[in-house]
């Protein structure tokens, strides 16, 4: 798997950039041991379309920069609720692939930025959001409804 490395605490290190053409040789003519995991990734995706089959194959995930300490409250709340999302470090260059918000998205409209976390594929937004979400109540049946945690 190009690109993809495993931290501690269940983080994902995703690079979005594709692979030279001579890492891409070396790989295929050595036996390389690979660690299963769900994030496929194809070589021929672009950035915007790994984000897009990402945020479909994942009932809750948050894209973060590296060492976010708003990503890690993220995670801190939807963890004490019983959610477990998956976390995509993007570098600063890979920020700008996040989709925009679209109409059907929550209000207010996600801000592409990092962190964003997406539930059930739609953007929720950043932490002010998250926050304002489960204050208003709403965060627990949305997590429900995607999937993402049962009451």
């Amino acid at each position: 798997m190009q690109g993809l490395r495993q931290y501690s605490s269940d983080v994902v290190r995703l690079d979005l950039s594709p692979p030279s053409p001579t890492a891409t040789s070396s790989a295929s003519a050595s036996a390389v041991a690979v660690i299963p995991t769900n994030l496929s990734i194809d070589a021929e995706e672009s950035a915007e379309t790994k984000i897009q089959r990402l945020i479909s194959e994942h009932p809750v995930i948050i894209f973060s920069r590296s060492s976010c300490c708003m990503c890690h409250v993220m995670r801190k709340l939807l963890a004490t609720i019983g959610v477990h999302p998956t976390v995509i470090e993007l570098d600063d260059d890979e920020i700008s692939a996040l989709p925009p918000p679209t109409a059907h998205d929550a209000e207010p409209p996600c801000n592409p930025s990092a962190p964003a976390v997406f539930i059930g594929g739609a953007c929720v937004g950043g932490l002010e959001s998250l926050f304002a979400l489960h204050l208003s109540g709403h965060l627990v049946p949305k997590l429900v409804e995607v999937g993402a945690l049962w009451v």
